[in-house]
């Protein structure tokens, strides 16, 4: 068995003051319009229910964005609900953002999703 040695006089991790001091964070729900506006009619259903959730989805039916300004019914506080339908050989997914969570973080998210899309 060879013998293992270990170099101790270079950390694995190490920091500065500066990067330890505190951060200011983007908080709170911002203005829903935000994500909403990144839809054109001509590719997307856009529908207010009677609780004033908002749900978008695409004409093929595979793409979906639920905004819960008072929280998903039957969830824990979801605010935002993403869901890209899979095909016969590669499962779709979801993302779900709380209420609180800033509409231009999910803005961005819903970009990024909205720029892998083809038409077949």
């Amino acid at each position: 068995m060879l013998p293992v040695t270990v170099e101790a006089s270079t950390p694995g991790f190490s920091t500065t003051t500066e990067a330890l001091r505190l951060r200011s964070w983007q908080l709170g729900p911002g203005q829903a319009t935000m994500v909403t506006d990144l839809f054109k009619a001509e590719f997307f259903n856009l529908v207010v229910d009677d609780r004033a959730d908002v749900h978008v989805s695409s004409k093929d039916g595979r793409f979906y964005l639920g905004w819960f300004p008072l929280g998903r019914p039957g969830t824990d506080g979801d605010g935002w609900a993403l869901a890209v339908t899979g095909t016969a050989k590669v499962p779709g997914y979801r993302i779900r953002f709380d209420t609180e969570t800033p509409a231009e973080i999910v803005a961005a998210t819903v970009q990024r999703v909205l720029a892998t899309s083809r038409p077949l």
